[in-house]
């Protein structure tokens, strides 16, 4: 065994952390005797090494976009009663903008090497913090439920498909699932959590290769229906013909939404994205991976997708959206299982990267001291359980009025989060300062919250949220529907969140911007790596007690 010297102050291991901190060996978090253990472990720290190229970068994005919920939202797109190449030209000016703003929510994690909800601090305040990760935790909690749900749905198929006697399991149910769908969401639970338990360096490894791996089926799948249905029976115009015609400004009207739907559907792994540009190895690095991994790799999935979902018209005589449905349809057993074992891959890839690590490192920023990275997963795993999510998800009601007060917020925090590091602090951070519990600390502000992120959270997240909520609801009550204005609710609570912040920044200044000062500031308008005057901190000592890597 190779044994790690663990830095001088820092807490004491963790049972739950003695295999690695964060998917790294025991010290390599940047655990200075200064910082305050209610605000730090190896986990939270800045990294010693930022080692992750562009492709890993390029391959979380693919992990994300392949999944059944991004086949059947680009499929969708394609049915919204406009022209092929409008939807295209709608896709892409959509993920444009989400290449954009993950650009801008990159560049402070991966200057620093901190993750998202510890560059809240410099915003929120040391405290404050804890808010915004809280709001995302949660909504991660629901959606690593709903895609665990989805993904055990895939493996129902392959049970029933190779074990005909499994069909009696569905006879039997408890709180609201059969007995076949308890096994399948119980493997793939267990399955997820190894995987995450293994650390950050391993869901690397695997998100390299899942993505690629479903392209491959994804194309096969595509091949083969296309070759059975013939290429001039294939139509792109997925709507339905009984549509009344929307005329020109009709059709600019849907392609606006469907710009809307893009952004939406990318926005919670957009703002915590800093969870994993932390790793990358410079900032160019993180940027070329976006590139490859947004507008091209989207693209091309949409094309995929729109291919393989327009042939299934004239091969089984009906539109199919669902590639699980679609697989099933080929009925031949190396199909289901390759198609089935794919995209439970799939689903499993983008459960990781949006919604395992996001509430891992949040829950983790609460109580350093006591919840450790892999505590702080393990909290969004067992909560996802609780929360029953084959109940619910199938109410599209019930998705709207609980997870939309939230998700609604999600605008509001990045719009924060962007005039906070760019407006008010100038790409400037103190690193160590996010680490420290003292009130005279540079993000101490007003007893550990800045009172002007809370009130631009709130006059930003109140009308946001009405937004999101009231049209349907008068829709619903017979009322005028305006319900469309939904698909923009990031861009108002992201407008207004920045907005109000500025504003506030501007009649009461708060947030500091250590103009003039050099030492231990991360700038991050200098090229490379995160500038700050500890960006190589000294090696371990020898002299100080070791801490032994062994198995749990």
């Amino acid at each position: 065994m190779t044994e790690i010297a663990a830095p001088p102050g820092a807490p004491l291991t963790k049972p739950q952390d003695i295999i690695e901190a964060a998917g790294h060996p025991v010290g390599s978090g940047n655990m200075k005797p200064e910082y305050d253990v209610r605000l730090a472990n190896e986990d939270l720290a800045p990294l010693r090494k930022q080692k992750w190229s562009w492709y890993n970068i390029f391959a979380f994005w693919m992990s994300d976009v392949h999944s059944v919920g991004g086949y059947v939202t680009a499929g969708s797109l394609f049915a919204l009663g406009i022209a092929a190449w409008q939807v295209l030209v709608a896709l892409l000016v959509g993920i444009i903008i989400v290449q954009v703003f993950t650009n801008l929510v990159a560049k402070p994690s991966q200057k620093t090497g901190v993750p998202y909800p510890v560059v809240n601090r410099a915003i929120f305040g040391i405290k404050g913090a804890n808010i915004p990760a809280i709001i995302r935790g949660i909504i991660a909690i629901a959606w690593y439920g709903v895609q665990t749900f989805l993904a055990a749905q895939s493996l129902n198929i392959i049970f029933l498909k190779f074990i005909p006697a499994s069909a009696q399991l569905l006879e039997y149910s408890f709180l609201g699932l059969s007995a076949l769908g308890w096994i399948s969401y119980g493997i793939l639970w267990v399955a997820q959590v190894a995987l995450f338990w293994n650390g950050m360096e391993v869901i690397r490894r695997f998100i390299d290769w899942a993505g690629p791996a479903v392209y491959v089926v994804m194309i096969i799948l595509a091949v083969y229906l296309v070759s059975q249905a013939g290429w001039e029976n294939i139509d792109f115009d997925l709507s339905d013909p009984n549509l009344p015609d929307v005329g020109f400004w009709g059709s600019i009207g849907l392609m606006f939404m469907a710009i809307g739907i893009v952004v939406s559907y990318f926005s919670g792994p957009m703002l915590n994205f800093g969870d994993f540009a932390r790793y990358g190895r410079s900032f160019s690095a993180v940027k070329k991976g976006n590139f490859w991994g947004l507008p091209v790799n989207f693209l091309f999935f949409s094309l995929l997708t729109v291919i393989t979902a327009s042939a299934t018209i004239p091969v089984f005589g009906e539109l199919i959206t669902d590639p699980i449905h679609t697989v099933e349809r080929i009925d031949t057993p190396f199909a289901i299982l390759l198609g089935g074992l794919t995209f439970v891959t799939a689903t499993v890839g983008i459960n990781i990267v949006a919604n395992f690590i996001s509430p891992a490192f949040d829950f983790s920023n609460v109580a350093p001291n006591k919840i450790s990275w892999r505590m702080g997963g393990m909290i969004a795993a067992v909560g996802s359980v609780f929360l029953l999510p084959w109940n619910w998800y199938s109410n599209p009601t019930a998705i709207h009025y609980s997870l939309g007060v939230l998700a609604a917020l999600i605008g509001p925090l990045f719009g924060i989060l962007i005039a906070g590091y760019y407006i008010a602090a100038r790409q400037r951070i103190k690193t160590d300062e996010m680490f420290t519990m003292s009130d005279k600390g540079a993000y101490w502000y007003r007893k550990g919250y800045n009172p002007n992120g809370i009130k631009a959270l709130l006059w930003a997240g109140i009308p946001t949220i009405a937004i999101a909520i009231l049209p349907k609801m008068i829709a619903d009550l017979g009322g005028f529907d305006i319900s469309w204005i939904g698909n923009f609710t990031w861009f108002i609570g992201c407008g207004l969140g920045y907005g109000l912040f500025v504003l506030f920044e501007k009649l009461d200044p708060r947030v500091p911007s250590f103009a003039g000062e050099t030492d231990g500031i991360s700038d991050g308008t200098i090229d490379g790596a995160a500038a700050t005057s500890d960006a190589e901190p000294p090696a371990i000592s020898a002299e100080v007690p070791v801490v032994t890597d062994a198995k749990a």
